[in-house]
């Protein structure tokens, strides 16, 4: 559970747009336009040089727009988000070659002086020629492309007409490639150009000019009648192959019909090549294939015919069968004078100096197989389930044919002996990790340290142990208010884990050979969490039994048949638990119920597609759905009425609450450019209880009835890959605005100096259903550093209100029935109390590494006891805006 922050009592930070502040903004967005007007490109120009101001291609119907434009040679210099010709002409007034050539010129010459003099020390002279390249190639970069803050921007585009005519060339082979034989391209270059300045207006001038010294270029296409395939046929010298061919057209990419098109030919041509090698032509290649079209045989049509010629030696293409199958578990290791043993399972020959690992767990994982014919397929999937299996560094396979004596009379039939090489990892593998915090005056260490073991039973299994601990500063969370040394210790947090992986499902029958193929593991894992702080001392333990299987390289299933915890709450602090149960009456918060004592079993499912990359540089698409049905069972063991002491939390019997959780996760990344992308994610989720759970109170023998699910099962929305505007967990629930207890009184509401009710920020707000969303556009802005805007909505609600106790008073009653009206979803307003925020981002792309800053503020908050609209109160506070650190992106 995370920590609250201390109740100080403090108010929101006054914002930036204050009365004071409004003249000063606004004279400095005047004096801002000012100097940009004054700014032009133009001056960067030399005598008979244009700029590229705008580009247009025109004329597009069936043709693809969006491809057209990238082949166009010249694109005027982009503007958003950053107007990059203004950053560079920025850069220039600072710029001086003559000085850095002089400097450059004076490095070497020092260097060559000092190099001379260290004579004969071969360490001291390889230390000198290695700083004086790094000198010289900082230098040589600044000449060439200018210093930092020019390489930030770019130069201005000047106009090349001989790039004009490439463009025409290339958009004219474009259109044929895709059919449209009969398509004319043309270009104007338009001087001078029209342009619309709305700065000029701050300098007394008309926001429309003609500039002579600016060119817009407009490509005109006429794309003709696309021409479409009227006949498909096939030349094919080779019987066997013209068999197999034929018969796998119902998968063929062309049809009649479609139109033309040169890379649907090529890809067919792929089609056709990983046909033949996927059933025992190891010898076949591309270069056999041919397509050849013909358009004169009626107006806009095309006859297509593929020809498949036969090998340039022998008549027929040759079919080949593995004879033969070594795997060598031990590739790259070498004894002088000792021969590999030799195991053979399944005609397999498994060779090594001491076997380690079970020849079982390997035959699962061959796809090649003796007496089969030859398959790239297979040859790729038995490289990919040996490399999951992270049991060895790299893995081959490689091909011999067999020549001689041995090979097969016939010369349409070959033989292949095929030869597995895998040299094993390290058994023992160890990461650690130390640092340390500085939270409410306290310095806190931690560690966490991972140990691997591969192959710990010999049956390629995988055992992994991790301890972590940890010392954090927080402040109690009850106590006086008005005493500033308000109690502060260091909490203890520790935790343990063991993860074991079996390369295999682990079923009471024989799964046999098929399901190999989806590399199918068995995980064991069991998980100990201890938290002690001034206010609880908190213990979880969880074990789950997860089935882990691949559908293909992007889909993963996982299905959980057992996942059991224990929550125990060892010690609670009398002040802390009557200020939870005060939450609880009079703002609905189940936290309350989280110190309960939980007996949390459950069955899941999750099914996972992610067609991208660990750096998201590829157009994909990524889908999660998650299922969890819990606590199904409770009435065959918890048949009675609970009890609940509010008095000893600690003293409580186990509770059992049965649930159903469903959410949803989805994103698109569309790439616009080599490392410009917009990216949106839509997710949602609704978690319930199945029936309703009765509790006496021991204290009241007043009998509730209500709705109850466990504290970790419920939404919440907030943080850093959420709405991020909000603290994590902080956001919601709809429009019900929290207020802070007074720790004193936690019956009343804290106050400030105005006697007003100060809003709670650090209060988690749990939902029984989360509809969110978030939209970014990532950019490019210098070397290994990249920017996001974005923008970001989404709230909890509840789905089914808890009974309101008759024995409170009417106030109490008539509080939790408004509760109840603002943080209920109901479908004719929820869409008004969607949170919006927006904000920019920075990621530091080390390639192995993402860091992350995103700054996100409020812009939209139905939560707001006043304005809902916050943005215009704009400021940095921490109730306003919110800095998000992270690693990896976000979503």
């Amino acid at each position: 559970m995370k920590p609250y922050s201390p109740i100080n009592g403090q108010g929101p930070i006054q914002g930036l747009f204050s009365d004071k502040n409004v003249a000063r903004v606004a004279l400095g967005s005047l004096l801002l336009a000012g100097s940009l007007s004054s700014c032009s490109p133009l001056r960067l120009l030399k005598p008979g040089q244009r700029l590229l101001s705008r580009v247009k291609v025109e004329g597009t119907k069936k043709a693809d727009a969006e491809r057209l434009q990238a082949l166009v040679q010249q694109k005027p210099n982009s503007t958003f988000p950053l107007p990059k010709v203004a950053i560079y002409q920025l850069g220039r007034s600072f710029y001086n070659p003559e000085r850095l050539q002089r400097k450059l010129d004076e490095e070497r010459t020092e260097f060559d002086q000092l190099i001379k003099t260290a004579g004969t020390d071969s360490a001291e002279v390889g230390k000198l020629l290695s700083k004086r390249e790094r000198h010289v190639q900082r230098h040589q970069l600044a000449l060439d492309k200018g210093n930092a803050i020019m390489r930030l921007g770019e130069p201005p585009v000047i106009y090349d007409s001989s790039l004009t005519a490439t463009s025409v060339e290339q958009l004219g082979t474009f259109l044929k490639s895709k059919g449209f034989f009969r398509s004319t391209v043309s270009a104007t270059d338009t001087v001078p150009t029209r342009q619309f300045a709305p700065f000029r207006i701050f300098t007394l001038r008309s926001p429309f000019h003609a500039d002579s010294q600016r060119v817009t270029v407009v490509y005109r296409i006429h794309e003709g009648p696309a021409f479409h395939y009227s006949q498909l046929d096939y030349d094919i010298a080779d019987t066997a192959i013209s068999r197999r061919v034929l018969a796998s057209q119902p998968q063929s990419l062309l049809r009649v019909g479609s139109q033309y098109d040169e890379e649907q030919i090529g890809a067919e041509r792929n089609r056709i090549e990983d046909l033949l090698k996927n059933q025992g032509y190891f010898d076949f290649r591309q270069q056999y294939i041919t397509l050849e079209a013909d358009t004169s045989f009626a107006p806009t049509s095309v006859r297509l015919r593929t020809i498949i010629s036969k090998p340039t030696r022998g008549e027929q293409h040759r079919l080949y069968t593995v004879r033969r199958v070594s795997f060598i578990t031990d590739a790259g290791l070498v004894r002088f004078g000792q021969q590999r043993d030799t195991i053979i399972r399944d005609s397999v020959y498994y060779l090594a100096y001491k076997h380690k690992f079970s020849t079982r767990t390997l035959d699962r994982k061959l796809a090649v197989r003796p007496g089969s014919a030859y398959s790239v397929t297979n040859t790729q999937l038995t490289q990919r389930q040996l490399s999951n299996l992270d049991m060895f560094r790299f893995n081959t396979v490689t091909y011999r044919r067999v020549r001689g004596a041995e090979a097969p009379a016939d010369s349409t039939r070959g033989l292949l002996d095929a030869t597995v090489n895998a040299s094993p990892a390290k058994k023992f593998q160890e990461t650690s990790e130390f640092g340390g915090t500085y939270v409410a005056q306290q310095v806190g260490p931690f560690g966490n340290v991972r140990l691997k073991i591969r192959n710990v039973f010999g049956g390629a299994e995988l055992l992994e142990f991790g301890v972590r601990a940890g010392f954090e500063g927080q402040y109690s969370v009850v106590g006086n208010v008005g005493d500033v040394t308000r109690r502060s210790e260091l909490t203890t947090q520790l935790g343990a884990n063991m993860n074991l992986i079996l390369p295999q499902f682990l079923l009471p029958w024989r799964s046999g050979r098929f399901l190999s193929q989806y590399n199918p593991r068995t995980r064991f894992n069991a998980t100990y969490t201890y938290v002690q702080r001034p206010d609880y001392t908190r213990t979880n333990v969880e074990g789950t039994l997860d089935y882990i299987w691949q559908r293909s390289a992007f889909h993963q299933y996982v299905l959980t048949p057992f996942d059991v915890s224990v929550i125990r709450t060892a010690k609670i602090d009398p002040d802390f638990a009557g200020y939870l149960q005060q939450l609880l009456i009079r703002q609905g918060s189940p936290l309350y119920r989280s110190f309960d004592n939980l007996f949390v079993p459950s069955f899941n499912a999750t099914s996972l597609y992610n067609s991208n990359d660990f750096n998201e540089t590829r157009d994909a698409r990524y889908l999660r759905l998650f299922a969890e049905v819990g606590g199904l069972t409770r009435r065959f063991y918890q048949p009675n009425t609970l009890e609940n002491d509010p008095e000893n939390l600690r003293n409580n019997k186990l509770k059992i609450y049965d649930f159903a959780k469903l959410t949803a996760d989805y994103r698109r990344y569309h790439k616009l450019g080599p490392e410009t992308y917009f990216v949106y994610r839509l997710a949602g989720g609704v978690a319930a209880a199945l029936t309703s759970t009765r509790i006496q109170n021991e204290v009241t023998k007043q009998i509730d009835k209500s709705y109850l699910i466990p504290y970790d099962k419920y939404l919440f929305a907030g943080g850093s890959s959420s709405v991020r505007a909000w603290k994590p967990r902080r956001l919601g629930v709809g429009s019900f605005t929290q207020y802070k207890l007074n720790p004193d009184d936690p019956s009343q509401e804290l106050l400030d100096e105005n006697d007003k009710k100060i809003r709670d920020y650090d209060l988690e707000q749990p939902g029984e259903l989360l509809l969110e969303g978030n939209l970014e556009f990532r950019f490019p802005v210098y070397s290994f550093l990249k920017g996001a805007v974005f923008t970001d909505f989404g709230n909890v609600w509840i789905i089914r209100n808890q009974p309101i106790d008759p024995n409170q008073t009417q106030t109490q009653r008539d509080q939790q029935q408004q509760r109840q009206r603002e943080s209920t979803f109901r479908f004719n307003n929820f869409y008004r109390k969607f949170a919006i925020g927006s904000g920019i981002g920075f990621r530091f792309d080390f390639t192995f590494l993402i860091l992350r800053l995103d700054v996100a503020t409020k812009i939209y908050d139905p939560t707001a006891p006043d304005s809902k609209w916050v943005i215009r109160k704009f400021s940095l506070a921490e109730d306003q805006t919110a800095f998000n650190l992270g690693i990896g992106y976000p979503f």
